[in-house]
């Protein structure tokens, strides 16, 4: 599964860095997560790493739709 889901317009300039970092933070979170889930042989471990992925995910559709929201306002201020 790409975790490249959002389009690239939607964090414009509008967007501020710092939720841009985190975002990619996240991305990076997610496919470490993701390989470790890949290579683990322990049980206990393979339960963590779904855990892992489960958060990331969440967080990364979080930090979409705070991106989205803020990119909105900002063009609403453009228009007024």
């Amino acid at each position: 599964m790409d975790i490249r889901i959002f389009k690239r317009r939607m964090l414009a300039p509008a967007v501020d860095k710092k939720l841009k970092a985190e975002i990619q933070a996240t991305q990076r979170q997610l496919q470490l997560a993701r390989n470790h889930f890949e290579e683990v042989l322990d049980p206990l471990l393979v339960d963590c790493y779904i855990y892992e992925i489960n958060a990331a995910q969440l967080r990364y559709q979080f930090l979409l739709r705070r991106a989205k929201i803020q990119e909105t306002t900002m063009e609403d201020e453009t228009h007024e």
